[in-house]
């Protein structure tokens, strides 16, 4: 989008309007681009609302430093599923490396190495 201006019978652009994409304030997932009245949405879901919350709320309270990040037992063992299963995916490449696969099947197992690596891009 544009922003144009009139003046002495000249047009001119004066600048241009980026969209950028917006993303959960809690779990980083893609916010939708729809729904553009009032004010741009924070958070994906109420149950990252809340968490956020008692984020907020922990931190008031003075049991917790700013930056610390609070997980759940249940965030936490998937959080050390995902780790693991981005260890297993590089020690598959290695090992295939090393037993002279093909490039193809590198790829392949490279791309499976991606996918793991982009699930633990969310830490919650």
């Amino acid at each position: 989008m544009e922003l144009v201006t009139e003046a002495e019978g000249a047009v001119g652009v004066i600048g241009q309007r980026r969209e950028v994409a917006r993303h959960c304030a809690w779990c980083g997932r893609r916010l939708p681009d729809h729904g553009r009245i009032g004010r741009p949405r924070r958070y994906c879901a109420q149950p990252c609302r809340q968490r956020a919350y008692e984020r907020r709320a922990a931190v008031q309270r003075g049991g917790l430093p700013e930056d610390a990040v609070v997980l759940s037992s249940t965030e936490l063992a998937d959080l050390q599923d995902r780790l693991f299963q981005l260890r297993c995916a590089a020690e598959d490449i290695m090992t295939a490396a090393e037993d002279g696969a093909g490039g193809e099947e590198l790829r392949g197992l490279a791309a499976g190495m991606v996918d793991a690596a982009r699930g633990l891009e969310r830490l919650r």
